[in-house]
């Protein structure tokens, strides 16, 4: 029993912890980068703006996410500002036979102001386990384009996701009223689960986008590119917003159909980083 309160104390000391919060403001006409705090081993940094507004890039100098590590984020756009946000790599969430990892994520535009939330890929190894959380808070008059993608595994390199658990609660609220909430939990055999057709049918990256605000003239705009689709994306509008789902049978195909359908729902120019 000591020896297991022991090793229990090790992991947790070990763990990885990272804590990265910041604004931007319009100044002069300009967006500016506002207060900032980082911790642990998240860190940002702002490129030359690539358009419009300012970049941000996010860096895990942690090399990945483990059992146990912990990451908060929280973002906030002022007032009439313009933020592009994304990632140095993809992410890598790694196995773990203990404690989940956990991810919170917390984005805020303020009035007229339009957020870009772009990071890349998330992978998940064999055995990995993460909760992740996305909490979205937009002013009525606010715009957004978000997208996220989750890689059940590495099929490039011949290996599969065959248990772990991933669990992703998403809430978004639009001028205080909630308007989008939805959890999803997979677990246990995710093998056998994403090869059922109702799951995944087979499948092994999924994606999601959302655009605000969106309408049917959205969907109609990305519908026409349907012919180009590698793997299996779907898109509807409600609530003022428009939501695009993604499943494909491997990552390289999924990513090629977000972008597609991010140069169709907006006319911002995608980060570098997404494109090398």
């Amino acid at each position: 029993m000591r020896t297991t309160r022991s090793a229990s104390a090790i992991f947790a000391a070990n763990r990885a912890q990272g804590d990265v919060r910041f604004d931007v403001r319009l100044l002069d006409g300009v967006t500016r980068r506002g207060r900032l705090h980082e911790s642990g081993s998240l860190r940002v940094r702002f490129p030359s703006p690539e358009a419009e507004g300012l970049s941000a890039v996010l860096v895990n100098t942690a090399g990945g996410i483990a059992g146990g590590d912990r990451f908060d984020i929280d973002i906030t756009a002022g007032e009439g500002s313009r933020l592009t946000v994304t990632t140095a790599a993809a992410e890598k969430v790694y196995r773990t036979p203990a404690a989940a990892a956990q991810l919170n994520i917390a984005l805020t535009a303020e009035s007229g102001a339009r957020l870009v939330w772009l990071p890349q890929e998330t992978i998940l190894f064999d055995r990995a386990r993460i909760f992740r959380r996305i909490d979205i808070d937009l002013a009525e008059d606010a715009s957004l384009l978000l997208c996220e993608i989750v890689v059940f595994g590495r099929s490039a390199m011949g290996e599969r996701m065959l248990r772990g658990e991933f669990v992703d609660r998403w809430r978004m609220r639009r001028g205080g009223r909630l308007v989008f909430a939805e959890t999803v939990r997979l677990d246990g055999d995710l093998g056998e689960k994403l090869a059922r057709p109702a799951v995944a049918k087979g499948g092994v990256a999924i994606g999601t986008a959302l655009i605000v605000p969106g309408d049917e003239a959205v969907v109609a705009r990305i519908r026409e590119a349907s012919d180009s689709f590698g793997g299996e994306v779907g898109i509807s509008a409600w609530n003022g917003f428009a939501m695009a789902r993604f499943c494909a049978q491997d990552a390289a195909r999924l990513r090629t159909d977000m972008m597609t359908v991010l140069g169709r729902a907006s006319a911002a120019a995608l980060p570098r980083l997404w494109l090398s």
